[in-house]
């Protein structure tokens, strides 16, 4: 059970037993190889031990027998987790805490083994961190229902849900499907393992699990499934990702008193806290579900997430920022081709085409910026087949780099086809991919 060798991952002796003890299914040698490759993808932060993922195998191969008995005799204590802060899009707040890596690797190998006990228990409107379940699906449940009827939306916000999750409900839910004593205890130590400021003082956590860790969203929705469960005893239909939820009904009153009865239980049966200022009940098409809303039956990325894509495209463009073309031109990819794989099943297509050519514009800004000086301007221009006069010519002008962003010597010389062969994706075709794809037309054809 020690993590071997160069790649510094457990050894895979045999397959977990479905018969023997969680604990000793959790330290399984195939699901701490499995664990830790989970583990290492993720490319976390060091936690209060300040130990990186490289250093970590080396770190725990000499260790890894005593923690191991530790874990097993039920003596082992988790490190307090780190606390960061981090700004959220409306202005507020979002605290994280992040385990070491070492707790992380436990934790993981923990949410593998518990995942199929709770999984199967779960509600099918619940999509958050669950096995082949994505927010897509969430989204795409909630345009079902609109389509079928249901105009209005409660949209109901918890505050701080997962700072504010209460132990003692917490374990009570998880001795349901859980049985040994052993992992129990290890959970409840988790829980309760503290949190490092960044002045080094570490305060208690008697309630609330830290975002960060493996473990955590598997928690949120072993409580979180008590609501879901009433919601559907009562017949609503509704969406949840994680602590974000909507409800969809017919009508405003009919919604106001949903809103009313959520929060009354909420309150009272889960300890949680309901934000009435962002909390409210209105039309589908003034509300939003993880970034999506929408509108007469179609789906449609929210008006702040698309200003939001606007001010990193026009920060990634910026001519002050001085880096290689090739190290900006791969930054856009990577954020293009993310943001469509997210938002590309939004069937609103009208703003592409005009996207695309703001952001030609400002690479053309980007270049000129870059080819400094008359003569190196022009001799760039002419190389890429602008006329001899039109380059001079703008080469000499003393306009601005957004005005010549937009010349004819600019842009017949720096073509649509040329800044693709440099790199610079298309948004619209990105968008074309994800409705129309390839091998669809060509069935099609």
């Amino acid at each position: 059970m020690m993590p071997p060798g160069g790649d510094g991952e457990p050894r895979t002796d045999g397959q977990p037993s479905p018969t023997a003890p969680l604990l000793e299914r959790i330290l399984e040698p195939v699901n701490l190889r499995l664990a830790w490759s989970r583990v290492r993808s993720n490319h976390g932060a060091p936690g209060v031990d300040q130990i990186t993922l490289a250093e970590f195998p080396a770190w725990l191969r000499p260790r890894w027998p005593g923690i191991c008995q530790a874990l097993a005799e039920g003596r082992y204590r988790p490190s307090p987790v780190r606390k960061v802060s981090l700004p959220k899009p409306d202005g507020g707040t979002r605290y994280l805490g992040i385990p070491t890596v070492l707790d992380r690797f436990i934790q993981q190998a923990i949410a593998q083994v518990l995942t199929p006990l709770f999984d199967p228990t779960f509600s099918d409107s619940s999509y958050g961190f669950r096995p082949k379940r994505s927010a897509h699906d969430a989204v795409r449940r909630v345009q079902v229902y609109v389509k079928a009827g249901f105009q209005y939306a409660v949209d109901a916000d918890l505050s701080k849900c997962f700072d504010r999750i209460n132990h003692d409900l917490l374990m009570v839910r998880l001795r349901r499907q859980v049985d040994d004593k052993r992992v129990l205890r290890l959970i409840g130590r988790y829980l309760r393992a503290g949190s490092q400021d960044v002045q080094g003082v570490v305060h208690p956590t008697p309630e609330g699990v830290p975002q960060g860790g493996p473990l955590s969203p598997l928690l949120a929705n072993v409580l979180l499934d008590d609501l879901d469960k009433e919601l559907e005893r009562r017949g609503h239909r509704f969406a949840r990702y994680a602590d974000d939820f909507i409800i969809l009904v017919q009508s405003q009153r009919a919604g106001e008193r949903v809103l009313d009865s959520v929060t009354r239980f909420l309150t009272r049966k889960l300890k949680l806290v309901v934000n009435d200022t962002k909390s409210r009940v209105a039309p589908i098409g003034d509300c939003s579900f993880l970034g999506f809303t929408v509108i007469r039956g179609k789906l449609r990325w929210t008006d702040p997430s698309y200003r939001e894509f606007k001010r990193r495209l026009k920060r990634s463009t910026s001519r002050r920022w001085g880096v290689s073309m090739s190290h900006r031109l791969g930054c856009l990819r990577r954020y293009l081709r993310g943001w469509m794989n997210y938002y590309g099943i939004s069937e609103y297509y009208r703003p592409l085409p005009g996207l695309d050519e703001w952001l030609r514009r400002r690479m053309r800004m980007c270049y000129w910026k870059q080819w400094r000086g008359t003569r190196s301007r022009v001799r760039h221009l002419r190389r890429l087949g602008t006329p001899t006069r039109s380059a001079i010519l703008c080469g000499l002008s003393r306009k601005g780099y957004w005005h010549l962003a937009r010349t004819l010597a600019t842009q017949s010389g720096m073509t649509n086809s040329w800044l693709a062969e440099q790199g610079l994706l298309s948004v619209r075709e990105l968008w074309v991919a994800v409705h129309y794809p390839p091998e669809a037309r060509t069935v099609d054809q």
